[in-house]
């Protein structure tokens, strides 16, 4: 990783001027046939079957991702050591969901073909919040009761496996209130190699799902570590809210925006499913009213799919033809 935030993110996006940001990685396993009804979700695949990570990741760069999220975002200490992994194999699963973004990665480089008018595809290593590990939703209320250090004392260890896994980028993503943004961004201090984007999940079009406003966020994580947050933002968010909470952004840094919300179908959390007929975005026409609004690094997150992520990519294309 670079220590310098013009490094490999603002590199990429002075040479092209938006990134493209792949799309979910969970529910478009579920939809290729994974079974995640496990706490682990996704990183229970990086124990059973990580080749299917490996080929999605492949598929987004396909589709005109430019920068490839890793499958950590519930790997943590406490969740592998809950399916009876001690820290040295849960650290190694850590790192291997690296490796197989990487290996994608190079693969596709390898092609010439690929390579034709485009970046080389950035890896950027996921990190979630305390909600992701809890396996109960609560990374939309941040109802944690934890104080800032409690929370850099349970992301540190993660964080510090996947600041030296190889990756390019931190992505600390799906934060829902203000003290795990701050506690995530005083991290960064501790790995002066890491660059990172942070994302909120907002509830509405002004605040983040614990009730702060999202400028006040923004505001604080950057000015807490400004040569570190390389990009900063939301996801997993309901679309008809980004505009908005881009410009609530925009007010508050001049870092650049990174959003990729979900397709704005509804989860039923007490039957564990989505909602049919609940919604659906047109990711396309969506992105470009993003990029008007601000934001540079886009993409999508939960029920959004490789073709998804091509809609943004031709219509970005499109703005820069």
């Amino acid at each position: 990783m670079s220590n310098d935030r013009r490094g490999p993110l603002a590199e990429a996006l002075a040479q092209q001027g938006y990134l493209v940001l792949d799309g979910a990685l969970a529910t478009e396993l579920e939809r290729r046939g994974a079974d995640l009804r496990d706490a682990l979700w996704s990183a229970k695949l990086l124990i059973e079957a990580p080749e299917m990570i490996r080929r999605l990741h492949y598929d987004y760069m396909g589709a005109g991702a430019d920068v490839v999220i890793t499958a950590s975002y519930q790997a943590t200490f406490e969740g592998f050591a809950g399916r009876g992994l001690d820290a040295k194999a849960a650290a190694q699963l850590m790192r291997r969901s690296v490796q197989l973004a990487v290996e994608a990665r190079d693969e596709f480089w390898a092609d010439s073909a690929n390579r034709q008018g485009r970046l080389c595809p950035l890896v950027a290593a996921s990190i979630g919040p305390y909600g992701a590990y809890l396996a109960d939703g609560s990374e939309y209320r941040g109802d944690y009761g934890l104080s800032e250090e409690e929370l850099m004392h349970f992301h540190r260890p993660r964080m510090a496996v996947l600041a030296a896994a190889g990756a390019d980028l931190l992505a600390c993503e799906t934060i829902p209130c203000l003290a795990e943004g701050r506690a995530l961004a005083r991290l960064l201090h501790e790995f002066e190699d890491a660059t990172a984007w942070l994302s909120f999940s907002c509830c509405d079009d002004e605040h983040v799902c614990h009730g702060e406003a999202l400028a006040e966020c923004v505001a604080a994580v950057t000015a807490q570590a400004p040569d570190q947050v390389a990009a900063v933002g939301v996801n997993c968010t309901p679309p008809q809210y980004v505009a908005q909470l881009i410009a609530h952004a925009r007010a508050a840094t001049a870092a650049p925006i990174v959003v990729y919300p979900n397709s704005g179908e509804a989860w039923d959390a007490a039957a564990g499913c989505w909602l049919p007929g609940t919604g659906g975005t047109d990711f396309g026409a969506a992105a470009a009213a993003w990029y008007a609004a601000g934001a540079r690094l886009i993409g999508g997150c939960c029920r959004s799919g490789p073709e998804d992520i091509a809609a943004v990519r031709a219509t970005l294309a499109a703005e820069f033809a």
